[in-house]
């Protein structure tokens, strides 16, 4: 039976990490502080840009900015440790998912739970000066989209899995389906928990300095919208691959 490689990762992952990395190196290396202030104000999202009896309008970018910062601020990271976290975890649920969209439907699902993100953060912090920045709203995105699929027989986190590109392919869990599931459940409570306890401050998380906090209200939006939006996403299921999961010899 051939296997797949440990390591066989989707170049659209490779491509993802190596812009945030490219992103972070130009802010660092290149751009001098003043430079790399305005580039935060011009692409982090900030809902105060949405408040003008807050700063006024005098935040860069202009209209331009009240639109692509909704993705843009899902490129900015706070430094490598900010960084590495994020991409730890993009790695393994990432990649599982990108097999299963494709290149181009994963960039969309990363924009789109970059924005839902964005959008529960100005929800709850309207007015808020600070910057949001940091791909993890879009992660927790691809955590819930792993988890739609990922446990089901034949997939990539079953104990009945084959090893190979099929793994990713298996009938997704219907909506519904999700909160009968214990292993699901299991995640959601524990993921769910950990986001909360980061975000009170109950415990200091990687990457995060004095000063600033988590934006955990962000992480669940992309975590939401990947659970809930995951079948507009999901490339037509293929009623044969069924046939050919139950005649393979386990």
């Amino acid at each position: 039976m051939k296997r797949e490689p440990i390591f066989n990762i989707p170049p659209v992952i490779i491509a993802v990490m190596a812009v945030l990395a490219l992103v972070h190196v130009v802010r660092t290396y290149v751009l001098s502080d003043q430079q790399d202030l305005d580039f935060v104000l011009t692409f982090a999202f900030i809902p105060a840009r949405y408040d003008t009896s807050v700063l006024g309008g005098v935040l860069p970018g202009g209209y331009g900015a009240e639109l692509w910062t909704f993705v843009t601020y899902s490129l900015i990271h706070a430094d490598w440790v900010h960084y590495g976290v994020n991409m730890v975890w993009l790695l393994p649920f990432g990649s599982a998912v990108a097999r299963r969209f494709g290149g181009a439907r994963f960039l969309a699902f990363f924009a789109v739970t970059a924005v839902a993100g964005a959008a529960v953060h100005l929800a709850t912090h309207a007015g808020a000066q600070s910057p949001v920045i940091g791909a993890s709203a879009a992660v927790s995105g691809t955590m819930a989209a792993a988890m739609r699929f990922a446990f089901q027989r034949g997939g990539p986190l079953s104990f009945k899995r084959h090893g190979a590109d099929e793994d990713y392919r298996v009938p997704a869990i219907p909506l519904i389906g999700v909160l009968r599931d214990s292993r699901v459940l299991a995640f959601l409570v524990v993921w769910f928990g950990i986001n909360v306890l980061f975000g009170t401050g109950s415990f200091p998380m990687p990457g995060i300095g004095a000063g600033q906090v988590v934006a955990w209200q962000a992480h669940i939006g992309g975590f939401l919208a990947g659970l809930f939006l995951f079948s507009w996403f999901d490339p037509p299921y293929e009623p044969q691959l069924a046939d050919e999961h139950a005649a393979t010899p386990q």
